[in-house]
């Protein structure tokens, strides 16, 4: 069995006997049901000749128990960098051997900072000691008082287990926005989340195709961030492929007065609107790089210039930011800053795409019903035999959803509308599905097929599917490139380093050749 050691300062006012008989640090060492073997008594230099005087008391009533006293001297007992110093220092030297013996920090003696730094050394396990919080007489208690062992290991105390599970699943649901998804990969994307949206301040980064949530994720982060009282101030939402040149630098950063054209007086700019709160940075993958090196810039310091100012200004913002493109891909073509991609990349979540999610379209078709049902005041279901031609056809995975749940809504919204008894019918649903087919064909057709009939006319026809992707492909980075030597560069990057001879501008030109097509064709 291992042997009972107790750490605990001297009670300069208890321990004397000044206000009461009872003296915490004797009367401990007295309780039957909790022997101490050793007591490490904690005291000052001033208090030498008193902790001498606790030591006599306590062997005389324990004769078993080993008094060791410790001189640690602090100045000011109220000072908690002092007092957490000087017990860390103590914890650090003292040798703490827990297969032996079972450590325990006795509370009731010493200043409130003092306990307050002993239960923070107990809970991050500096100190691998349990709490013993001991108290005086009372009525039908022993004249030694009273004494309670508190172990900070959450994970015995089943009620508060059961009760960080339940806060943990409403903040869940609360990201969730109330849906009970379904998807495995989703619901652990979201799970991760919760834990560091309430644990950390660092950007995050929510990437993804259009229409797959961001924006109300990034809504719903803000609210959560505001339940964990982590910021004070509002969400400022940016979209940022609307800001294009000299007016967004002012629109995210403010400007003084005559700046530029135009500027008759001051203005604040969107990340002083942010301050102590939110930025969300919808599609920052459009944002241009000098404004990217300011956003860095603020990120990581907290302060910016204004456009026409000396003087930094200072704005602290927790920060989230969506992108629908590869911010990699983008930074390996220099059209996006390795160092903010790095600053983002701590924490990046990638939204899957509907379709990815067949297991959620149910339950959020039912969201959607409720939630245009009180857009148009009028709740509506589906027939007995429509649902399930509906879901069939949503679920299927040859169902493309390209604009994710903005499809869905609108596909919701138009049956509601369509449906003023309050019903969707199975005719509607077939209605809505052709509906929804040719809006799709319209708006996503074959762009390698457009491309390629564009450049070869007729001719395109003549070309296997096979090739058509290849030859697309390559027909678009020649016109991102600004020379044949450039292009073929990028095109056989992998192949051209096991090759002697390295012309790939000689074997992009016959490639091209073999479509009866060159170079100025496809640049002009």
């Amino acid at each position: 069995m291992k042997k009972n050691v107790v750490i605990g300062f001297l009670g300069t006012q208890m321990d004397a006997g000044k206000r009461r008989k009872w003296r915490p640090s004797v009367q401990l060492c007295e309780h039957p049901d909790f022997p101490v073997e050793r007591f490490e008594l904690l005291h000052d230099a001033r208090w030498r000749s008193l902790a001498g005087k606790i030591k006599a008391a306590i062997q005389s009533v324990s004769p078993g128990t080993e008094v060791l006293l410790n001189e640690i001297n602090i100045d000011n007992p109220w000072d908690f960098e002092q007092v957490y110093g000087a017990l860390f220092d103590f914890a650090q030297n003292y040798g703490f051997d827990d297969e032996r013996e079972q450590y325990h920090v006795h509370l009731t003696t010493g200043t409130h900072v003092a306990q307050i730094c002993w239960f923070l050394l107990a809970e991050s396990r500096h100190v691998p000691a349990k709490l013993v919080q001991t108290g005086p007489p009372r009525n039908n208690t022993p004249d030694i008082g009273t004494l309670q062992v508190i172990d900070l290991d959450l994970s015995k105390y089943n009620a508060l287990q059961q009760r960080f599970e339940r806060v943990s699943g409403e903040y869940n649901t609360l990201l969730k926005g109330g849906i009970e998804t379904r998807n495995p990969v989703f619901n652990a994307l979201i799970e991760r989340m919760e834990v560091v949206v309430s644990n950390s301040d660092a950007p995050l980064l929510l990437v993804g195709p259009t229409g797959t949530g961001k924006s109300d994720l990034a809504a719903r982060l803000y609210e959560l961030k505001l339940q964990r009282r982590r910021i004070k101030g509002r969400l400022v939402h940016v979209n940022c492929s609307t800001l294009q040149g000299e007016r967004a630098m002012s629109t995210l950063f403010g400007h003084r007065r005559g700046a530029m054209a135009g500027a008759q007086s001051e203005r604040g700019g969107l990340l002083k609107e942010a301050d102590g709160g939110v930025l969300f940075l919808d599609e920052i993958d459009e944002l241009g790089l000098d404004e990217q090196a300011m956003i860095l810039h603020a990120v990581e310091s907290g302060k910016y210039f204004p456009l026409g100012s000396d003087y930094e200004v200072t704005s602290r913002f927790h920060l989230i930011a969506g992108a629908s493109r590869d911010l990699a891909g983008l930074v390996a073509q220099g059209k996006f800053r390795a160092d903010l991609y790095a600053r983002l990349n701590l924490w990046t979540f990638r939204l899957p795409a509907l379709r990815e999610r067949p297991e959620d379209i149910a339950p959020n078709l039912e969201y959607e019903f409720e939630k245009v049902g009180k857009m148009l005041g009028n709740q509506v279901a589906f027939n007995a035999d429509a649902l399930p031609a509906y879901l069939r056809f949503a679920t299927d995975p040859s169902t493309p959803w390209p604009g994710n749940f903005r499809d869905l809504g609108a596909s919701v919204q138009r049956m509601c509308t369509l449906s003023p008894r309050g019903r969707v019918t199975l005719p509607m649903v077939q209605d809505e599905i052709a509906t929804l087919q040719r809006i799709w064909k319209d708006a996503h057709a074959d762009a390698d097929a457009v491309l390629l009939a564009e450049v070869l006319g007729e001719g395109a026809a003549q070309i296997d599917l096979f090739d058509q992707a290849q030859l697309a492909s390559a027909i678009r980075i020649c016109r991102e490139s600004k020379s044949l030597s450039a292009a073929g560069r990028r095109l056989f990057a992998v192949s051209r380093l096991e090759k002697k001879s390295r012309n790939d501008a000689d074997r992009l030109r016959k490639y091209l050749e073999k479509f009866g097509l060159d170079w100025a064709q496809l640049v002009q």
